[in-house]
């Protein structure tokens, strides 16, 4: 890719390789190499920036036909946890900063704001915004819209739930001191690429003030939210196609490239997916099966990108119901899980691999050699069974737990592992669950409201950093935590991970914190995911090969269509 900015010009902010002490600050914030940021500048005037495809002389026109899964839980992408949103909205809206989809989101660059300003002491952020940005309905951006947007993100009101908040809870005060300018002021300092990846995040488009006064600030059921992006709402059929037209007065002058995209809705790991790419039904398509995409590696003129998903795979516990509420219960169904043969039973569907309460692949991971001697991750799950039946039965939930009321995410990987999980809890505890399969839109609204017993499925974070995921997932009152799990002893640990930044001090509380869940699940781990794109090779303007997830290269304006 040619650096838009000059191969040695500064401001640039890379997830690339670091070296030295540089490498080991980015492993202290929980950043593996591979996505470690280099030193970022204080001051970075970008306002000659302008975001372009990775190609030379790319074509215009054409309608991208996209399969993704298109089940939205409602319109809201802020209050969203589920590719499901994301995957479609994106396009229709920009973001404050954002991830550079020609590097497969290894570089941060301007976006709405061409610069910005970080104090030395980092108590500030300040950013500068373009003008003549114009939303879909007509009216300008200003930094009122930007502070509206953050104000609720930072601080949800009542009622909202954002699972990025966690990210700015070191915000004490955003202000727009003129019409293009916006500073957010931290209570206390964060570390820099932390903050300017927080604000980066795919999923932190910028609404409209006056919609979210409109709608009192819940755009749950706003469909045609009014945005700043490449492309806008044209047609919608529920549960089947979105289709998006070109912004023809988009701000970034010479995109988007295609006059449009069709969002079909496709099921991820699903053989209606993977037929629909094979067929060429569909140009591009997103959490492919296995088994497709050894059919599309094997065809001319087809291309199969894999890469680490920023989800968790698991299965949560109502902890506000008894016996949930006791740890020895916890721990014994976590236990019983046979994980191994868990990630086995969905090889043709989905690659997984085993791991634990933190992303197997990052710098903080306990190493695989040793997972796979703890109870839970061993290829013999004799022993564990054994502990969790000891635990089970001095709890007392032996007696008390028959059936349980076990609700499955309607995925594919999903329901094949609920039957297993239900066949491991049968056979090793005595326990018959009776399994409900439900869309994501029940699925969120009946984990949030407590109305389940289990339920499995998968949750996003932002970032590899736990100061992230361990406050969304983890923490007494998370906007993830979705077993309504409380430990304040864990807490207490996480509120010094948070600001510690001598590398081995913090791994060290790290691994307390991951001791903590082992003993005490907050949820059961299931697995962790890689991610199988199929696209033809006509489809250009993107680099997918070293993602990390699918929620920060999702807007499709540097995308074009190499045919005739």
């Amino acid at each position: 890719m040619n650096n838009p900015f000059g191969a040695t010009r500064p401001g640039i902010l890379r997830r690339g390789v670091l070296r030295g002490g540089a490498a080991a600050a980015a492993a202290a914030y929980g950043l593996h190499p591979r996505w470690a940021e280099a030193e970022i500048p204080l001051e970075y005037d970008g306002s000659k920036f302008q975001m372009a495809a990775p190609e030379p002389n790319p074509k215009h026109g054409g309608v991208m036909r996209y399969g993704v899964l298109c089940r939205l839980p409602h319109f809201d992408v802020h209050q969203s946890g589920t590719i499901g949103s994301l995957g479609q909205q994106a396009c229709m809206f920009d973001q404050l900063i954002r991830r550079d989809p020609r590097d497969s989101g290894k570089t941060i660059v301007p976006d709405l704001a061409h610069s910005w300003e970080i104090a030395k002491d980092g108590s500030s952020y300040t950013f500068h915004l373009r003008q003549g940005v114009m939303f879909h309905d007509g009216a300008e951006l200003t930094s009122a819209d930007i502070k509206a947007t953050y104000d609720r993100i930072a601080k949800p009101p009542s009622g909202i739930s954002i699972p990025r908040s966690i990210l700015f809870k070191a915000v004490s005060e955003i202000t727009a001191p003129d019409n293009y300018t916006v500073e957010f002021k931290l209570s206390s300092p964060r570390p820099v690429n932390f903050m300017m990846s927080a604000f980066a995040s795919g999923w932190n488009v910028i609404f409209r003030q006056k919609t979210l006064e409109d709608n009192n600030y819940n755009l749950r059921k706003v469909m045609d939210i009014p945005g700043t992006g490449p492309f806008k709402s044209k047609r919608r059929v529920e549960n089947e196609v979105w289709v998006m037209e070109q912004n023809k007065d988009y701000w970034n002058k010479g995109l988007p490239l295609l006059d449009g995209i069709e969002f079909y809705n496709l099921i991820p790991f699903s053989t209606e997916l993977g037929s629909s790419i094979l067929s060429g039904r569909v140009d591009y398509a997103r959490i492919c099966d296995p088994v497709s995409a050894r059919k599309a590696k094997a065809t001319p003129g087809m291309s199969v990108a894999q890469f680490n998903q920023s989800v968790i795979q698991a299965t949560y516990v109502n902890t506000k119901k008894k016996p949930f509420d006791d740890p020895r219960v916890r721990r014994a169904l976590h236990l019983t899980f046979d994980r191994p043969t868990l990630v086995d039973s969905v090889k043709d569907i989905t690659p997984m691999r085993v791991g634990g309460f933190i992303y197997p692949f990052s710098e903080f991971a306990t190493p695989a050699e040793q997972m796979s001697k703890r109870l839970g991750y061993q290829e013999d799950p004799a022993a564990a069974i054994k502990e969790a039946q000891a635990l089970w039965a001095a709890s007392g939930a032996k007696d008390s737990v028959k059936s349980l009321d076990f609700m499955v995410r309607d995925i594919a990987s999903f329901k094949v592992w609920a039957q297993a999980i239900q066949a491991m809890l049968q056979e090793g505890l005595g326990v018959q669950c009776n399994l409900r399969t439900v869309v994501e839109s029940v699925w969120f609204d009946d984990t949030a409201s407590g109305n389940y017993d289990l339920a499995i499925g998968a949750v996003v974070s932002t970032l590899l950093d736990p100061s992230d995921y361990f406050n969304a997932w983890y923490r007494t009152g998370g906007p993830q935590n979705y077993s309504q799990w409380s430990s304040p002893k864990f807490d207490a640990l996480l509120d010094q991970i948070d600001v510690e930044i001598d590398t081995a001090k913090r791994l060290a509380l790290i691994h307390q914190c991951e001791d903590i869940m082992e003993a005490d699940p907050p949820l059961l781990p299931v697995a962790w995911e890689n991610i199988l794109d199929i696209y033809y090779n006509y489809v250009k303007g993107h680099n997918p090969k070293d993602y990390f997830g699918v929620y920060d290269c999702d807007r499709f304006d540097t995308f074009w269509l190499d045919k005739a």
